[in-house]
């Protein structure tokens, strides 16, 4: 959909400013087929693409009601040495949790029970709480930034590669409560879809049009409003602090940043795993497990190799190219940037991959003493890595990229 630069619009057209490189442009109205997009980098800005909350509300109940069933019954089954041993998703972080790999099983806790249950119980939470007057602000905050930490359908490839690794020992079947799991992960990827947060905002908390002139504006990077500060120097919809950009930004993208590649050192020179078989002991970092399921299946090798080392150090490389960007005032390949960093962004959650899988293979194989698998040390400091580079970019105010250029040199047109 094409939308104008700010030279171009009426004098009563809707204005704002794109939350990713601070271009000021009129957003004319966005209808339910269509999507309008910065002039300048691209970047969505509105979709009318939403679900009334009526049917968020009948989604959220569903998923709750699916949610113990998915959680608690066996994904899949194996007979090993004449015993039938089921697998789920929480015997899988009670099994890290009993060799006292507490903050890795919080880790895989958070990404697959906690996160989808807070974006069950947020969405109920909208539709009582605008029935009884209740503050909608934090919930809302709130589930914009949950969206890319719900990883069950991560989880769900993570049930197959462990299937296809633990199949070399035992006989595998498919568990009666993979069904309730898949009906899960459909729903929740439907809900995050159709979950359009913008619209919401604007029908909880309405704005009216500031009355300054539109070049003193600011854009909440919370909320997405654009404004002007309160009194407080708060944005008027949300009532979070309206910086002109996000504080100690760059300070803070580059300490998760260092801090990741510290982590990423031990977690691939360690072993990740251990395997005993018939009291033989067998360890396995990051690539040399990849390379064992090279042996019997390259495509799925394929998929952890991405997950695990090439997504992670590609992240890397380009949250390091983009700081160093921004502390040098590059002025080229803007664009290119940008793009970039969207991209870490949407990929940056896949390399939970690893560790999913793990909590599969424990809750599988972690039964007898002649196979038994238990969690490397090379785990907590993979998982603490992926976090952290998925906070970097989080913390990184992109539209830092776009001060190397002056304003009025910048290319508005679509």
């Amino acid at each position: 959909m094409k939308i104008h630069a700010i030279s171009q619009t009426l004098p009563h057209a809707r204005y704002q400013r794109c939350p990713q490189c601070d271009t000021l442009f009129s957003l004319p109205d966005v209808k339910s087929h269509q999507t309008a997009y910065c002039p300048r980098c691209h970047a969505q800005i509105q979709s009318g693409r939403d679900w009334s909350m009526t049917r968020l509300t009948a989604m959220a109940v569903v998923m709750i009601v699916l949610m113990p069933f998915a959680f608690s019954l066996p994904l899949v089954d194996i007979r090993l040495l004449g015993m039938r041993i089921n697998a789920s998703l929480l015997e899988g972080v009670i099994q890290m949790t009993q060799q006292g790999n507490n903050l890795t099983a919080s880790m895989v806790a958070f990404c697959t029970i906690g996160a989808p249950v807070t974006l069950v119980i947020g969405i109920l939470y909208l539709w009582v709480g605008n029935a009884l007057g209740m503050n909608l602000r934090p919930v809302l905050l709130m589930m914009d930034k949950l969206k890319e930490w719900v990883m069950l359908d991560i989880y769900l490839v993570g049930v197959a590669v462990a299937s296809i690794k633990v199949q070399d020992y035992a006989s595998l079947e498919v568990g009666y409560g993979l069904v309730a799991y898949i009906a899960l992960t459909v729903l929740s990827l439907l809900t995050l879809i159709h979950l359009n947060v913008e619209q919401l905002w604007e029908h909880y908390y309405p704005q009216a049009m500031p009355t300054s002139p539109p070049e003193e504006w600011q854009v909440c990077l919370n909320c997405h409003q654009t404004g002007v500060a309160d009194e407080r120097g708060r944005c008027t919809r949300c009532h979070t602090p309206l910086d002109y950009r996000r504080r100690h930004s760059l300070q803070k993208s580059w300490a998760a940043l260092i801090a990741s590649i510290v982590l990423l050192i031990p977690a691939n020179l360690l072993p990740i795993s251990v395997v005993y078989v018939n009291g033989a002991r067998r360890e396995d970092t990051i690539f040399s497990g990849i390379l064992g399921l090279a042996s019997g299946n390259i495509p799925v090798a394929a998929v952890v190799f991405i997950a695990s080392i090439l997504v992670p150090f590609t992240k890397v490389l380009v949250m390091l190219t983009l700081l160093l960007s921004i502390h040098f005032k590059c002025e080229q390949g803007l664009k290119t940037r940008i793009r970039l960093l969207r991209a870490v962004t949407w990929v940056g959650r896949w390399s939970m991959l690893d560790l999913f899988v793990i909590a599969v293979t424990m809750s599988l194989v972690n039964r007898d003493q002649l196979l038994a698998f238990t969690m490397g040390p090379a785990a907590f400091y993979f998982g603490a890595a992926v976090v952290l580079t998925i906070m970097a970019v989080e913390w990184l105010d992109s539209r830092l990229i776009w001060d190397a250029h002056a304003t009025g040199n910048a290319d508005y047109t679509d």
